[in-house]
């Protein structure tokens, strides 16, 4: 019997959100930024930057709890 299929619950996106909307802009500042759309070179986006380290390992943590419990849920379903 196959195993049923991985579905990623609530907390895993959540964690996935939270990492886009918290590390996205200042991703987004330093790409422009490498391809000369920002008139400064070297910006220095400290909000930004803020803003993602305080997202960063929240996310990640929530990411991988989420992923636990998908995967403990599907092995529980496969035993049933």
């Amino acid at each position: 019997m196959p195993k049923p299929r991985l579905e990623l619950n609530r907390l895993f996106w959540l964690g996935f959100i939270l990492l886009i909307v918290g590390s996205g802009p200042l991703l987004a500042i330093i790409f422009a930024a490498q391809v000369g759309l920002l008139d400064d070179p070297n910006p220095n986006p400290v909000g930004f930057g803020m803003l993602a380290g305080l997202t960063f390992w929240p996310a990640i943590i929530m990411m991988l709890v989420g992923f636990a419990r998908a995967v403990r849920n599907r092995d529980q379903q496969a035993k049933n």
